[in-house]
Parts: C-alpha cells; sequence; structure tokens
C-alpha cells in the first residue's frame, strides 16, 4: 500500500487552468445577472406598491411650530418625509412654518390671514399648553386630540451678567415683595420685573402663577379668589415698571442693549430656557450674552404641546399623519434633535453646546400647574389688576332658552367678580319686554368694583328667564352706556353671554351703524349651537373683539376667563 501512496504521489497531471477560470467567470456572471433580477423584480414590485398606496397623489401635513423650536422641529419633520410614509393611499410631505403662538390662536379662532400666515395647519406646537387651553376655551371643536408634550422647558429669569450672582436664592413668590436691589445687598436702586402681557407672554402667565401658588401648586379658584391672592396680585401689579414690553422677545432685546443694570427701564424678565438660548445665539445675539438665573423652588415648566387641529380644511389623511408624525416626535432618537435645539426631554440628557447665558441647571421639582380653568382666570384676574383694571360691562341673556343654563352663567358671573381686585365692573340683562317695552335693563351702572362688589353678587343671584331676546336692541343700548362711561387710559369692553340669535328689534345694520370703531371691544360667549356664529363674529371684528363658542354651558367659567385676560 506504501507503493501505491508512492506512486500516486509522483503522478502529476498538467491540467489546463484557463478553463476552470471561465467556468468560475460564467458562474459569477449567472449568479450576479439572478441576484440583479431579484433585487430589480424587488424594487419594482416595491415601487408598484407605493404608487398604488400613493393613489391619492400627495397630502401636506402642515405644522405652525413656535419660533425657538421650529427649526428642530422641522428637522425631525425631515427625518420623517426620509421615511417616506404614506397615509391612506396618500403619500404625506410636512410644511412646517415658524409663527408666534398668539397669530396662530388669532387665526384659528377668528378668520385666518394666508397672506400674512401661510395657509392654515392641521397641527400647532406652542409653547405651552395654555395655548391649547385658551383655544379650547374659543372653540373647543379645533382641537382634535388632547395635546401631548414633546419637550419642556424651565421659566428662568433673564438677568443682565453682573446682576444675575446676586439673585441665586431668588424665588418666584419673592416678586410681589422685592423692589429694591439693597434686598440683594446692591445700590442699584429699584427692582422691577417686566412682565409682558401674559395672555400672550407664556414665560410672564407661569411666573404670576407660580408667585401666586407660593409653593409646589397648583393654584385653585379658591384660592385665587382669596383676600390673600387678591392683595397679592396687587402688590405684583404695583411692582410693574411704567413701561412693559409688549412681548417677552423685545423685553430681552432692551436688557441685551443695556450697558448697566436697570439701563432697560427694568431689571429682569421671565424667559424659557429654550428661548433665552435662542436669543443668546442667534443673528440678533447682545455681545454681552443674558444670563439665565433658575429661581429657588419649584420651577414652572413651559410643556411645549403637540396640538393636532380639526376643522373644515383638516382631512382624514391629516389627522392620521398628525398623529403618525406626534408618535415619531416623541421616539428617543428624534428627542436628541428636540435637545440638541434646546428643550429638555426625558430621553436624554443631551444639551446645546456652547450655550452662553445658560447653565441649564438641574430642576428638582416642577410647579404643579392649574387646571385650564383656572389658567384662563389667573389671566383675568391678572388683567382686573393691572395698571387699574378694566372697565367690563356684561349684557347677559335671560331669554327662556338660558333656563337650564343660567346657573353656571351666575357661578361664573360670581367668581368673576369675586376675583377682580380692582377696574370697573357693571351688569345688564335682556329679553323681550324686560324693562316695561324695553328688551334690556341694567341692574348695576359700571363703576368700581371695589364699591360694587355687593350690589353685583345681588343682582348676579336675582337674575332669572324671561321671553324673546332682541339680541341687537339690547347690545346698542349697552353698547351706548358704556360707550358714554368710556374710561381713557383703560380697557374697555363690553361681554355678551347668549344661546340664542337675536328674534326682533333691530336688525344687525342698524346695530353696527351705532358701533364705534375697536377702542370699546365687543367680546362674545355664545353657548350651544343655536347662535348666529357669522353675525357675532362680524361684530366681534368690528369692534376688536372676540368669539368664545362653547357645546355647553360648563364652558363660560374658562370662556369668560379668557375675554377677560387680554389687556388690549
Amino acid at each position: 500500500m506504501s507503493r501505491h501512496r508512492a506512486l500516486r504521489a509522483k503522478v502529476r497531471r498538467n491540467v489546463a487552468k484557463w478553463p476552470v477560470t471561465v467556468v468560475v467567470v460564467v458562474v459569477l456572471i449567472g449568479l450576479g445577472w439572478l441576484a440583479w433580477s431579484w433585487a430589480a423584480g424587488v424594487l419594482d414590485r416595491r415601487a408598484q406598491a407605493q404608487a398604488q398606496d400613493c393613489s391619492e397623489g400627495e397630502s401636506v401635513l402642515r405644522v405652525a411650530a413656535t419660533p425657538s423650536v421650529a427649526e428642530a422641529v422641522a428637522e425631525v419633520a425631515r427625518a420623517y418625509s426620509a421615511t417616506r410614509p404614506v397615509v391612506y393611499d396618500h403619500c404625506i410631505a410636512i410644511e412646517v412654518t415658524s409663527l408666534d403662538s398668539s397669530a396662530v390662536l388669532d387665526g384659528l379662532s377668528g378668520t385666518w390671514d394666508e397672506s400674512k400666515l401661510g395657509k392654515r395647519p392641521h397641527a400647532w406646537l406652542p409653547d405651552s399648553t395654555l395655548w391649547a387651553n385658551r383655544l379650547t376655551a374659543l372653540n373647543a371643536k379645533l382641537v382634535g386630540s388632547a395635546p401631548k408634550s414633546v419637550g419642556s422647558s424651565p421659566i428662568l429669569l433673564a438677568a443682565p451678567e453682573a446682576a444675575a450672582p446676586v439673585l441665586k436664592e431668588f424665588r418666584w413668590s419673592d416678586m410681589p415683595e422685592v423692589t429694591d436691589w439693597s434686598k440683594f445687598g446692591q445700590s442699584w436702586g429699584r427692582f422691577s420685573v417686566a412682565m409682558p402681557d401674559p395672555s400672550a407672554n407664556t414665560a410672564t402667565a407661569l411666573a404670576i402663577q407660580s408667585a401666586l401658588a407660593g409653593g409646589k401648586g397648583p393654584v385653585t379658584p379658591e384660592s385665587l379668589g382669596s383676600d390673600a391672592s387678591k392683595a397679592l396680585l396687587s402688590k405684583l401689579a404695583a411692582t410693574v415698571p411704567p413701561e412693559v414690553p409688549p412681548t417677552t422677545r423685545e423685553a430681552l432685546r432692551r436688557l441685551g442693549d443695556s450697558a448697566t443694570v436697570n439701563a432697560a427701564g427694568f431689571s429682569v424678565t421671565p424667559v424659557s430656557e429654550v428661548d433665552l438660548y435662542k436669543h443668546n445665539t442667534g443673528k440678533e445675539a447682545p455681545s454681552k450674552p443674558l444670563v439665565g438665573v433658575l429661581p429657588a423652588g419649584p420651577a414652572p415648566v413651559a410643556d411645549f404641546p403637540y396640538v393636532a387641529l380639526s376643522g373644515a380644511e383638516v382631512g382624514e389623511a391629516e389627522v392620521r399623519a398628525a398623529q403618525s408624525f406626534r408618535e415619531f416626535m416623541t421616539d428617543p432618537e428624534r428627542q436628541k434633535i428636540l435637545a440638541r435645539g434646546g428643550l429638555r426631554v426625558e430621553s436624554t440628557q443631551d444639551r446645546p453646546s456652547p450655550s452662553p447665558g445658560v447653565a441649564w441647571a438641574p430642576v428638582a421639582e416642577n410647579l404643579v400647574a392649574a387646571d385650564a380653568t383656572t389658567t384662563q382666570q389667573i389671566s383675568s384676574a391678572w388683567a382686573s389688576a393691572d395698571r387699574g383694571g378694566q372697565v367690563v360691562t356684561v349684557l347677559a341673556d335671560v331669554s327662556t332658552s338660558m333656563k337650564p343654563r343660567l346657573d353656571k352663567v351666575k357661578a361664573a358671573l360670581r367668581g368673576q367678580v369675586d376675583r377682580s381686585v380692582s377696574g370697573s365692573f357693571g351688569l345688564w340683562e335682556f329679553a323681550r319686554d324686560l324693562d316695561g317695552s324695553k328688551p334690556h335693563k341694567q341692574l348695576v351702572g359700571t363703576g368700581p368694583v371695589a364699591d360694587k362688589r355687593e350690589a353685583l353678587r345681588k343682582a348676579i343671584d336675582s337674575l332669572k328667564t324671561a321671553d324673546g331676546s332682541q339680541l341687537y336692541s339690547a347690545l346698542a343700548a349697552c353698547y351706548g352706556a358704556a360707550h358714554d362711561g368710556f374710561v381713557a387710559g383703560r380697557v374697555n369692553r363690553v361681554v355678551v353671554i347668549t344661546d340664542g340669535t337675536s328674534d326682533g328689534g333691530i336688525d344687525l345694520a342698524a346695530l353696527k351703524s351705532q358701533l364705534h370703531g375697536k377702542d370699546l371691544a365687543v367680546s362674545f360667549i355664545a353657548i350651544g349651537g343655536e347662535v348666529d356664529k357669522a353675525a357675532l363674529t362680524d361684530i366681534a371684528q368690528t369692534t376688536g373683539g372676540s368669539v368664545s363658542v362653547v357645546e355647553n354651558v360648563d364652558g363660560v367659567e374658562a370662556a369668560l376667563g379668557q375675554a377677560l385676560s387680554t389687556n388690549a
């Protein structure tokens, strides 16, 4: 056997290599062609499937985002678009527009001006649920689903660099009490906090809420109506500097342009952390960045809710696409994009860098926010305290249809009277032949609420129903009296609460001929579905007022707070 092995070892066959090479190449080409054919088939089938899925064409999901996060939201939208989303046979494209929340609210609740705002959005990302609450108070049907937070940002005090170190122990509850820098061992004179209108500036609204809470919160209707809260609001209003910038953005600009502490006419201003970051790193960043101070104690937090909208402009595809994009935004990978944009998110501790003036200090405890109705009441209570308060005349419908609703209307009016810190208040009622042949009656003439509080309470309790309405005739008389008693330098307004249409008396054209421009606003709280919303909107727009549409009487309290919350 060893011989056989030796022979086999010695024998060598000279076989040519090129045929083997040719065979291998042929096999590889064949396999490559099969693989290419298979892949091409898959791609063709996928393209055909996608073409079938997009048989309804492209649908654009329009998202309005508050400016501080619009860039980050647009980046998330690009990532979403890269997944080639298809909803109900529509290929979905996303268009993100940077818009101030006040402009979006006004447009959604009134007339959307495409020339200024672009096309009406299907979803909205403001900086706080406060905005969603306001929209709900104006017209709950416009909110498609419950808002969901996609990130958060604590409220800070923006201060000049020199002032920030001495404010380390400052608390929001100090705002009504601290009026001089000597409290902090400095000789800079008066200490004042610029608080732009809280109905249009989230940071101010949350700062006031935190001052009222005095701790972790929440503020309740009962605590807000207490003598202690009214005294606190009076003190807080007294500390407001003579000239307050209209917006947080403008307040930051003035602070940033100031060479010394207090040179802006005020000392500090509330601001969300992300807004300060954007201010200090944006195109108009100050030469010396403003410094964000996180006050001690529970922190008020802007929660940046994603709000899916509803309405005639929102189809089924947009509804589902809005939900899908919301889910995509809360995915941990997409949350990192929002974090790089300056929001705080649960899934990562990543922070933008560099971030001059923003230390991203840890928040030990969040303020427990007030509920939706109470937030509206806080804003209206502040409006009653700030700069002497407003001059308000309420015209209440007491026609027969209001009978099942009147008790809730009375409760809302009593609460407003009890919470009013200052300003003037008056009450009228209307129904057919209420006062002899007149379809209206003045119950309490408009005057200082402090002097008339008890008379107002009694008048509210005395409200009872009668036949008919004659809304336009009653409003003409009430408006005329309010116009005759107009108080210069204050916000003057008429608020009408009604659930029906005008059934006699003068017509709409005759009423409008008696209105005098926009110095005296007429706002409506329209209950139920029997009102003539088009006519009410016409009157409100003519006078600079608003229309709040509530499905049932339970929404009156929040709507009244919303109607009385603006200082313009």
